[in-house]
């Protein structure tokens, strides 16, 4: 089966992750996808809400896709004090963690990501195993073309600069196969709703309809989130 695992703060998960899951399960013909909320997420800063609230709307998120699975992956220890010492969430750790727990050797994993964040790759940690580990999908934008995408991957699996040059007009789309590495790269799905303006919309009592799941929303107002007391 060909699995998906899609990571991130979630803070809150909006309309536009849910949209990229199912733009990716549809391309990549994804049997299963694995939402794992970060608990220390070593890329961005520590995320508003707690675990325990990300992942609870998580779950109410995907509770209508029989594919879409919440994940306690990256959760942290019982014995861990929230905010204290939390050791980071790799994602190679969690690729093969997820492998060694739940998939079959016959499986095939998919990793979902938005290009502005698959941009920094090469800054995370054990990125070069990590594409060994894994496939890409990738949620494209228009001012992104074929040689951005090649030039954001590791140094050790990114082509020459005269390899890339001719890709330079290309927009990314479709599947770029490198020595090493494989992308899929999707049109039409990235999303301009952001966690942080969401998180403004919420502050400034605006409707919230237009970015969150409707049980999202209820959750957000019910446990007070993002000062929405």
């Amino acid at each position: 089966m060909n699995i998906g695992i899609f990571g991130g703060t979630f803070d809150p998960i909006h309309l536009g992750h849910l949209a990229l899951a199912r733009a990716a399960r549809g391309a990549c013909g994804l049997g299963k996808i694995y939402f794992v909320p970060a608990s220390a997420p070593p890329h961005k800063t520590q995320p508003t809400a707690s675990y325990f609230d990300r992942f609870a709307m998580v779950t109410l998120a995907t509770a209508g896709e029989k594919a879409f699975v919440p994940s306690l992956l990256e959760a942290p220890a019982f014995s861990e004090k929230p905010g204290k010492n939390s050791q980071p969430n790799y994602s190679i750790d969690t690729v093969q963690k997820l492998k060694i727990s739940t998939l079959k050797k016959s499986d095939k994993l998919f990793f979902l990501i938005g290009i502005d964040a698959f941009n920094d790759i090469s800054k995370w940690h054990k990125a070069e195993e990590l594409f060994g580990e894994c496939e890409f999908i990738v949620a494209s934008r228009p001012r992104y073309s074929l040689a951005d995408v090649a030039r954001a991957l590791p140094e050790s699996l990114r082509p020459e600069d005269h390899v890339t040059k001719p890709f330079a007009t290309q927009p990314a789309k479709g599947s770029l196969v490198l020595r090493g590495a494989t992308i899929h790269l999707l049109e039409n799905v990235h999303s301009p709703i952001s966690a942080t303006h969401i998180r403004g919309v919420v502050i400034g009592k605006k409707p919230l309809k237009r970015f969150l799941a409707p049980q999202v929303e209820e959750y957000v107002k019910k446990m007070g989130l993002y000062g929405s007391v």
